[in-house]
């Protein structure tokens, strides 16, 4: 029996190799510093300019007013007009997206054979190779065109409903690639297990490997809609450039209490201005730098980025909240 003196080094001294794994963990360690470094950099950069900017103009009077107008007299900085834009083609560019990446998510993970997912799901990636602009035109030359031929006759050059189409094709591959490759991760042992107790195919891909897939899931969705909100070409070539709240209309109940109502026709088939379309309206105009209109461009992009924090930042709970350790 040996005693602990005898005891093998299985350390080694590797020499050479130590000193390079060492070099390696360095390089990782200064990738990751200067991703943080680049982050806070760019929010500092964001918090300098804008508190110029609410040095000249109230936190109020930007966060709640209804016109924006930077460089036109009188000069008005109510961002709801751009938050709204943003809104309204977020929400339509989502309710495509997310049904039809969740569906096309099922079918890759479920239905689909190891050779057709071979060939759908990298075929489905190149729509993300895509520049956005070539959606902003095919919206502004094709979509809008057609909706005005067989749909809506009387929608505008320029409007939301084709911007949020294009919009949500262009983020499908986002929330199938994610949806599935959560899906995929989900055990064939959960599957078997319905499969035992009589389940069919359909009832498993719902009631078992979505539920147990979740977080994934919905990770995906906010990853998509975060990247919908901060989208730029899409929206200025097939939106337009039209700072503009709806109309507010009435409509009588009973004929006698009148109800506020904004009419859907109002919203996406006329023009609007997303957030992102605002900042560059400000940056390529003939505006002096150190104006309140020129401040204004930081102040929007400190509002953009804080919306997009929240949508990660919900997402983390989410995933943490419902993930599955198998």
């Amino acid at each position: 029996m040996t005693d602990g003196e005898s005891q093998p080094d299985l350390t080694g001294d590797r020499g050479f190799q130590s000193v390079r794994e060492k070099a390696y963990g360095g390089f990782f360690l200064a990738s990751a510093v200067l991703s943080v470094l680049t982050t806070v950099a760019i929010v500092i950069a964001l918090l300098g300019d804008t508190g110029l900017f609410f040095s000249e103009v109230s936190v109020g009077a930007f966060l709640t007013g209804l016109n924006w107008s930077p460089g036109i007299t009188p000069r008005e900085f109510g961002v709801l007009p751009l938050v709204y834009g943003t809104i309204v083609v977020t929400i339509g560019a989502s309710a495509i997206a997310l049904p039809v990446g969740l569906l096309t998510a099922i079918y890759l993970s479920e239905y689909a054979s190891q050779r057709v997912r071979s060939v759908l799901k990298p075929a489905l990636e190149v729509l993300a190779g895509v520049p956005t602009v070539v959606y902003g035109y095919f919206a502004l030359v094709y979509v809008t065109p057609l909706i005005r031929d067989f749909l809506f006759p009387s929608i505008s050059t320029f409007n939301a409903l084709s911007a949020s189409f294009m919009m949500g094709i262009m983020i499908i591959p986002m929330v199938a690639s994610i949806s599935e490759d959560a899906m995929s991760a989900v055990p064939d042992s959960l599957r078997q297990a319905g499969y035992g107790l009589g389940a069919t195919k359909f009832n498993v891909s719902t009631t078992i490997v979505v539920p147990a897939a979740i977080s994934g899931i919905v990770s995906s969705f906010i990853l998509a809609i975060s990247r919908a909100i901060g989208e730029t070409m899409i929206v200025v070539v097939a939106m337009g450039a039209s700072a503009r709240l709806p109309p507010v209309r009435d409509a009588s109940l009973f004929g006698v209490v009148q109800i506020p109502f904004v009419h859907p026709a109002d919203v996406y088939l006329e023009p609007g201005m997303t957030m992102t379309v605002g900042m560059v309206q400000v940056a390529l105009s003939d505006l002096s730098g150190g104006t309140a209109a020129y401040h204004s461009l930081f102040a929007i992009g400190l509002t953009l980025f804080f919306i997009t924090l929240v949508m990660n930042v919900i997402s983390d709970i989410v995933a943490s909240r419902y993930r599955e350790e198998y």
